[in-house]
């Protein structure tokens, strides 16, 4: 077996410090003044500014009209990166348990049609999607930030693989026992899907919750606006002195990384068994 060595450790410490040193940087510039931000640059220490500016971002509405919080933004973002996560799952499943169990024809065929449009990225269809969703008057709501990016290529992958891993003597078991392809999806393949979930729920959240473009395209009511549009958003309006307010667009960054980093945290377990082991 390999003996740790102390350059090891030397090593991890320093790529861990390299990878965490913007992070500081974002958080110790966020508690000083803008003017100060401004003036000298950013900063390494920290100010005495942190309760005012987390505080007023949080709770002080501000924006071009005045009327749009930090929370409303972490809110709106929650709701798109959950409504993303989940809608990509359910949508994902289907499609691979439509194409594994279902012996249609074309089956083959439909998945790798599916699988090409990962060769498709948002900004290629983004016009279209918008047009359609302006037809359908979904400007300015949560059904038009989410329903138009559902539909998921890399999902609809792991899922047929997963599906195609679950022992066909389940599948006899289920129909002996009288279950109909419903009672066999709810009842055992998604238990047994448990563990992949929560790893496509990291993925999908963390994707949805650091959408710019998307938003900034479908919103231009601020009450709509995510954490990512509000950051950008701070930076246009400049204060009395000809100063954006940097703290608050540093402050605003910081809370946009806290729920990723507790998501990742928390399903830390989860997301690696999923993607490399299953417990069926």
């Amino acid at each position: 077996m390999y003996k740790t060595k102390p350059l090891d450790h030397l090593i991890l410490i320093l790529g861990s410090l390299f990878l965490i040193l913007p992070v500081i940087v974002a958080f110790m510039t966020s508690t000083h003044e803008a003017a100060e931000i401004h003036t000298k640059g950013l900063m390494i220490v920290p100010g005495d500014n942190f309760v005012g500016t987390y505080e007023k971002v949080l709770t002080q509405k501000g924006g071009f009209t005045g009327q749009v919080t930090g929370l409303n933004m972490v809110l709106n973002s929650l709701i798109l990166g959950i409504g993303f996560a989940v809608g990509k799952i359910v949508l994902s499943m289907m499609a691979a348990y439509a194409i594994v169990y279902f012996r249609f024809r074309f089956a083959t065929l439909a998945f790798w049609i599916i699988f090409t449009t990962l060769l498709l990225p948002l900004e290629v269809r983004i016009m279209p999607s918008y047009e359609v969703m302006s037809k359908l008057g979904l400007l300015n709501t949560y059904t038009g930030l989410i329903v138009p990016l559902l539909a998921s290529a890399t999902g609809t992958f792991y899922f047929r693989q997963f599906f195609k891993s679950v022992p066909e003597e389940l599948l006899e078991a289920a129909r002996i026992d009288g279950a109909g392809p419903f009672k066999f999806f709810v009842d055992i393949l998604i238990p047994l899907s448990r563990t992949m979930m929560a790893a496509i729920f990291i993925i999908m959240f963390v994707y949805g919750w650091n959408q710019y473009l998307w938003p900034m395209l479908m919103t231009t009511d601020e009450s709509f606006f995510t954490l990512m549009r509000g950051i950008k958003s701070i930076l246009q309006v400049w204060v009395g002195s000809q100063i954006p307010d940097y703290n608050e667009a540093f402050a605003l960054a910081v809370l946009a990384m806290l729920p990723p980093v507790l998501i990742v945290v928390i399903f830390q377990r989860w997301f690696i068994k999923g993607l490399t082991e299953s417990d069926k």
